[in-house]
């Protein structure tokens, strides 16, 4: 679904960013990405998505590459950003059924799939209003229902609870599991530790821009210990030990 191999990215004048990230996100994953603020979570997914070009390495989406066939790549899959940059002077119903247009997706089929979004999110009633009236978590749901909008096979996503109610937080991880149960898979960045502990099966720590670990969570996590203390020993020694 998601190939990630050998991919570094530096921002010019500075050693910020990823080097020689290699990941593999394959059909009914829901995979973690954490690490600390600054660690290279962002970068990595905003490379991922054609955001940001990167100077070495390849990025495929169900086989094909990011490089060579960016709107290809980018039918197959929705981006949620941890702060969504949203056209506020539009009113609900008109970003989503933009949105809706830009996928091609169908009269009938975005009715129905807003309806349920909307009423699950419970924000059906604030369609109508402006954007710009809407609290924070109310766009963090507006941005959610877009990225759900045609489906897509490959759903990325930065830091998705922050901002959300508990409700909404629990549709979400719904959501996710649906995706997965469909066929699609998931690659989201969270520093809620808790929550990617039980929800995810696959887990990656990133470090100054390095991964320092990856794999399965039953692997990454031993017995009898939980992924936080398992982050602080790998963020601290450098090993999953």
């Amino acid at each position: 679904m998601l190939t990630i191999k050998n991919v570094t990215k530096h921002y010019k004048g500075s050693n910020k960013g990823i080097t020689d990230i290699s990941l593999a996100i394959e059909a009914g994953d829901i995979y973690g990405f954490i690490g600390h603020n600054g660690a290279g979570k962002t970068t990595m997914l905003k490379c991922t998505v054609g955001i940001h070009g990167f100077e070495k390495g390849e990025i495929q989406i169900d086989g094909t590459s990011i490089k060579e066939d960016a709107m290809a790549c980018k039918r197959k899959i929705a981006y949620i950003p941890d702060n969504p940059d949203l056209y506020e002077y539009l009113t609900g119903i008109q970003y989503l059924n933009f949105i809706a247009d830009v996928f091609g997706i169908s009269p009938a089929e975005r009715e129905e799939r807003i309806k349920k979004y909307a009423e699950d999110f419970e924000i059906t009633r604030a369609l109508g209003d402006l954007i710009s009236s809407y609290s924070h978590g109310m766009k963090q749901k507006l941005a959610i229902i877009s990225a759900l909008v045609h489906e897509p096979k490959l759903l990325i996503l930065d830091e998705p609870f922050v901002g959300l109610d508990p409700k909404a937080s629990v549709v979400l991880k719904e959501i996710m599991r649906s995706i997965c149960e469909r066929g699609g898979a998931i690659f989201f960045s969270t520093h809620v530790l808790d929550v990617a502990e039980k929800l995810c099966n696959k887990v990656a720590i990133i470090k100054e821009g390095s991964l320092v670990a990856s794999g399965r969570m039953d692997e990454i996590v031993k017995e009898g210990q939980s992924l936080e203390s398992t982050f602080m020993e790998v963020v601290n020694h450098g090993n999953t030990n």
